[in-house]
């Protein structure tokens, strides 16, 4: 390989780094929940135990403090990564033992092995991730037994397999909504030395949880799905790619993965099928939100930088190594392998017309209950907020910064395909909160996670951004409003990928829901520039060394 292209890679991602850094990483949270519930103050506690700033790495090498994006613990804020483990509901109090556990180098913490066992995050105070499952539905009813829906796959042909699943109606619960039995439909009929079949485990949207409880509490039911799909596509390969914030995770799911092997449940023909040959592997990303978008997270599973593909060919014609590929969501496979075993009208009979089934809806922000539920498709805004005690809610923000902003006038809309569709992510704000200021953090998470590959997004989230800072300051006009309003339609409609094309959502959204929130930031003045004299005359102050006599000069 050539060094650009090594360089190409490492800058991309978050979890790695082109200069040294502390041996002890502590990476916090940094969203409008964590936010809510006291990150600020958990971050000032780190920056004086350890004598530095947000960013910077201590004298002696042993720190580095810094700031992430979601790391998928929005019920349990402020959280924490800390070489590779998760730390939770943490204090300023906490501060001071979690430093303390990481300066006794004989314990192995700061030379702590990626992905982190176990028995290393026991040694650091709060390293706990309570379970998230608040309320089951249908789906995730107990007991599960391992490997039901598959044997009852396996006693199908796989086309009577992807029949019953274009049947039950099932579709993508990523968020885009693609129908499954299609997409199994198109991968399997093209032709490929090798068919693949990927769970997209890179849940990086703010706010969604309700994959990673599915993968700490129903691991197995998540690998009887993507084995399924397996055979369904005739495919001997299934990958999961994990995002490198759950790498805590990774212990777990490969002993999960063992018991299978030891089972027969992976490996050579399975269940006695013979012929079925399939086994799962797993890879870890390193911190890009964009490799949720299935064309990036395949370019990330080859070892690039994880920016999307021109579309078409689709993946389900050349995908991963340029095979045909099939790539479903963690809750996706999970439905799949509950149709299998209990039937198409059990799985029909819940949900609407156009969304057949139950939603893992993740609920996080200003909510009694926060956590996830299994509701019916069809619920209203109005019924989840009743149902998590969070009923005073002025704003709720529905599938995350790229979904919906909700105000309380539409209340009343569903969760469903056909309405208000959602990835999972729903986050509640209350009468104390500025919808504004959440409409600015989304903005500024938007500007971090573009990949850069084009230019409506590289540059438009960037002044989007610039905009919103200017209302919150009290310096805009109506016309920076229309002038934002068309920038946000146009990133919308010209970025190559999801990513951009869902950036302007937290502001056009909130703009034509709170119009009178943004009215009553607006300047007394016809016309405000973007910048002030004196921000613009900064860098000729500095070289000169001297400040101008007035304004006027």
């Amino acid at each position: 390989m050539h060094p650009v292209e090594v360089i190409e890679m490492v800058s991309f991602y978050a979890f790695f780094d082109q200069t040294p850094r502390g041996r002890n990483r502590i990476r916090l949270s940094k969203t409008p929940i964590s936010m809510m519930n006291g990150a600020r103050e958990v971050a000032e506690a780190f920056g004086q135990s350890l004598g530095i700033a947000m960013g910077e790495t201590s004298l002696d090498g042993m720190f580095t403090l810094e700031w992430t994006n979601d790391i998928g613990m929005a019920d349990q804020e402020p959280a924490a990564l800390v070489n590779g483990m998760i730390l939770t509901s943490l204090t300023p109090l906490d501060v001071p033992g979690i430093i303390a556990a990481l300066r006794h180098e004989e314990d192995g913490l700061g030379l702590s092995s990626y992905p982190p066992t176990a028995a290393q995050a026991l040694k650091l105070p709060k390293s706990n991730v309570r379970p998230s499952l608040i309320q089951a539905g249908p789906l995730l009813t107990r007991p599960v037994v391992r490997a039901r829906g598959l044997k009852a796959a396996l006693a199908m042909t796989p086309e009577k397999v992807i029949e019953e699943i274009t049947s039950s109606k099932l579709r993508g619960r990523g968020g885009a909504g693609f129908p499954t039995g299609m997409k199994w439909r198109l991968t399997r009929k093209s032709a490929g030395k090798e068919h693949y079949i990927l769970c997209n485990a890179d849940e990086g949207e703010p706010g969604t949880f309700k994959d990673r409880m599915l993968l700490a509490e129903f691991p197995d039911l998540v690998f009887d799905g993507l084995t399924i799909a397996g055979y369904a596509l005739g495919s001997q390969h299934g990958i999961l790619y994990l995002r490198g914030e759950y790498a805590y995770l990774w212990e777990t799911l490969q002993e999960t993965l063992r018991t299978r092997r030891s089972l027969g449940l992976l490996g050579a023909n399975i269940c006695g099928r013979q012929g079925f040959d399939f086994d799962i592997r797993i890879q870890l990303g390193a911190g890009a939100y964009i490799c949720g978008e299935e064309s990036s997270l395949i370019e990330s599973l080859e070892g690039k930088r994880g920016s999307p593909r021109d579309r078409p060919p689709f993946p389900t014609e050349r995908g991963y190594l340029q095979q045909p590929t099939a790539i479903d969501n963690v809750e996706t496979l999970i439905c799949a392998a509950r149709i299998l075993e209990k039937g198409v009208a059990w799985f029909t009979s819940y949900g609407t017309k156009e969304s057949a089934g139950t939603k893992l809806i993740s609920v996080s922000g200003d909510c009694a209950r926060p956590g996830v539920y299994e509701v019916p498709f069809g619920v209203t805004v109005s019924e989840l907020l009743d149902l998590v005690g969070g009923a005073d809610a002025i704003y709720v923000q529905v599938s995350g910064p790229s979904g919906h902003s909700v105000a309380p006038k539409d209340f009343g809309r569903s969760i469903a395909y056909e309405d208000l569709s959602t990835g999972g992510s729903t986050m509640v704000f209350g009468p104390q909160r500025d919808v504004l200021d959440v409409a600015m953090q989304f903005a500024e998470f938007f500007v971090e996670e573009s990949c850069g590959w084009c230019t409506p997004c590289r540059v438009g989230t960037t002044l989007l951004k610039q905009g919103m800072e200017k209302v919150l300051a009290g310096r805009a006009t109506l016309s920076d409003l229309s002038e934002m309003e068309a920038l946000g339609q146009t990133v919308v409609r010209m970025s190559r990928c999801g990513l951009g094309q869902s950036a302007p959502n937290p502001i056009l959204t909130t703009m034509r829901n709170f119009p009178e929130l943004y009215e009553a930031r607006l300047a007394a003045v016809p016309f405000t520039p973007l910048v002030t004299l004196h921000d613009a005359l900064r860098e000729a102050v500095a070289v000169q060394g001297r400040e101008p006599l007035s304004e006027e000069t």
